[in-house]
C-alpha cells in the first residue's frame, strides 16, 4: 500500500483522531480511506444518475457533430 502524508489544520487533525477513536475505525488512514470510498460512491452514483436522466429523456435532436462543438466551445470558455 502507498504511503501519503497530508497536512491538516488542528481542529481537522482532532476530528480525525476523535473519529479513528471512536471505535468505528482502526485508525485515522481507516478512516480517510472510508471517506474516499464514500466520495466515490457518490461521484458515481452521480453519474449514473445523468445517464439514467438522459435515457429517459428519449433522443436528442442534435448531430455528433453538433454535440462535439458543443462541448469544444464550452472548453474554450
Amino acid at each position: 500500500m502507498a504511503t501519503m502524508n497530508i497536512s491538516l489544520p488542528s481542529p481537522m487533525k482532532d476530528w480525525v483522531e476523535e473519529q479513528a477513536n471512536s471505535g468505528l475505525y482502526s485508525n485515522a488512514s481507516d478512516y480517510v480511506r472510508d471517506l474516499i470510498r464514500q466520495d466515490q460512491k457518490a461521484k458515481l452514483a452521480r453519474f449514473q444518475a445523468l445517464v439514467s436522466e438522459g435515457v429517459q429523456s428519449g433522443p436528442g435532436d442534435m448531430t455528433m457533430e453538433q454535440i462535439e462543438q458543443a462541448a469544444l466551445d464550452k472548453l474554450k470558455g
